[in-house]
């Protein structure tokens, strides 16, 4: 999902190598047609949603994933915009898909610097879809906000940076 907001190029670069074909766009009709959808993000919560409210794919993306249930996979800003609400810049509403809000790392800042910029070990949780088959696995992060689900059966995966985060969350 091309938003403006989004690392598309790295995204579609790693799909072809994997061998997936994949389209980047924000044409309603391609949102449509495809059989899966990727929401990237880099940047700031509010912009984010400022961005997909502005191109109208809000609404595409509201029908595509909660009325018609296609399989969507946010990455990093794109999996915090998922959340009820951001607290970057403010507060802001989010796509409300995972209950919960998005916040600012609370740890000490003396010992963990932010952004938390690098490669770290996340543990899976069994039972996971998206992780099925996985094994343990190392991500490389840069972030200073983390997505909090307020139903903790949504993470997934965790990683620890001063405190233990959602590394990855899934619903249905």
């Amino acid at each position: 999902v091309d938003y403006g907001m989004g690392n598309t190029g790295s995204v579609k670069n790693a799909l072809a190598f994997l061998g997936a074909e994949a389209v980047v766009s924000g044409n309603p009709e391609d949102l449509h047609r495809a059989t899966h959808l990727i929401l990237p993000g880099v940047g700031a919560f509010g912009d984010g949603m400022k961005n997909l409210a502005d191109s109208g794919l809000i609404r595409i993306l509201e029908e595509e994933v909660q009325v018609r249930k296609k399989p969507i996979l946010g990455i990093c800003l794109g999996m915090q915009l998922f959340a009820d609400i951001g607290e970057e810049g403010g507060i802001h509403k989010g796509l409300g898909w995972i209950s919960g809000r998005t916040r600012r790392f609370q740890i000490d800042e003396k010992k963990f610097r932010l952004p938390h910029i690098g490669w770290n070990d996340v543990e899976i949780r069994t039972g996971s879809t998206l992780f099925e088959g996985a094994t343990p696995a190392v991500f490389y992060f840069v972030h200073s906000y983390l997505i909090e689900p307020s139903d903790s059966s949504a993470v997934v995966a965790t990683c620890d940076y001063g405190e233990v985060f959602s590394a990855a969350v899934e619903k249905e």
